[in-house]
């Protein structure tokens, strides 16, 4: 990949910089997902919520760029129709019942 001037450090000095509070993240991502497996089963079909967290951990590792962009729009809700009230305050975090973006 070749060099982007607008990042000033080099590859060495960001993974010294930041290795260990992305590891962090990783093992709290890894954690999350192995309490997963040992909670009992719902009846249905898996959370939307889980399968867009798998689908945009998938994308961190498939080799390609603009990974920020790409996940950003599979935790997203891309909708613009204005509901008549929402389910609850807050935000879900994942797009209900929608593929990958």
């Amino acid at each position: 990949m070749p060099h982007d001037p607008s990042c000033p450090l080099t590859r060495a000095e960001i993974i010294d910089a930041y290795f260990l509070e992305h590891r962090a993240k990783v093992l709290d991502i890894a954690a999350f997902l192995d309490r997963l497996d040992r909670a009992a089963q719902d009846a249905g079909e898996e959370d939307f919520r889980v399968l867009a967290l798998r689908d945009a951990v998938a994308c961190l590792i498939d080799g390609e760029g603009d990974r920020v962009r790409r996940i950003q729009m599979r935790l997203s809700d891309r909708s613009t129709a204005p509901i008549d009230a929402a389910p609850m305050q807050g935000a879900f975090g994942a797009p209900r019942g929608e593929g990958p973006a």
